[in-house]
């Protein structure tokens, strides 16, 4: 067994994958504090595809040499939009048919592994703050509230970390 080469794994470049057909659902990144997350994200959204990704608030946006060092070149490709109120923009999603997930561990969240996305839906996947998680007023408007089962000692996971599962989780379900 070998590694692939670059070629070999036969990816898209910028111009193509900015024409190609993204999966429906976007991401909200909501008062995320480490430039190095939003990276990261942009790199996710880029991997799966995303049609969207909104950062919101005090979240950072490029150009900016922490966000470009873990997105690998992601902020060139992926269609992003800045925002400063999250509010308005979950509100405006809901209005235009988008079902808001938030990802938050609240009383009464539907576990990840027993959320059935609907067909033909588009989902915004909500993420917030490293400390704070969502936004109360968030939380409250959100259309399902999701929670990913974690075993260990800790009460979170990192914010990027969970970007790819619930991207993951969301397309393996499709």
């Amino acid at each position: 067994m070998r590694k692939l080469t670059l070629d070999e794994l036969n990816r898209l470049s910028v111009d193509e994958f900015k024409d190609a057909d993204k999966f429906p659902y976007c991401l909200i990144l909501d008062d995320i504090r480490s430039l190095n997350n939003v990276g990261s994200v942009f790199r996710t959204a880029d991997a799966f595809r995303a049609s969207k990704l909104y950062l919101c608030g005090i979240t950072g946006q490029p150009p900016h040499r922490d966000i470009t060092k873990t997105a690998l070149g992601a902020t060139e490709s992926v269609n992003w939009e800045h925002t400063s109120d999250v509010v308005a923009l979950v509100q405006a999603l809901q209005i235009d048919g988008w079902v808001v997930a938030a990802v938050e561990q609240v009383e009464g969240s539907t576990s990840l592994s027993n959320f059935s996305p609907e067909p033909n839906k588009r989902y915004a996947f909500v993420l917030g703050n490293e400390v704070t998680g969502v936004r109360d007023e968030v939380v409250q408007l959100a259309d399902v509230v999701l929670e990913i089962p974690q075993f260990g000692t800790k009460h979170s996971l990192n914010i990027a970390v969970t970007a790819g599962i619930v991207c993951w989780d969301f397309l393996q379900k499709r």
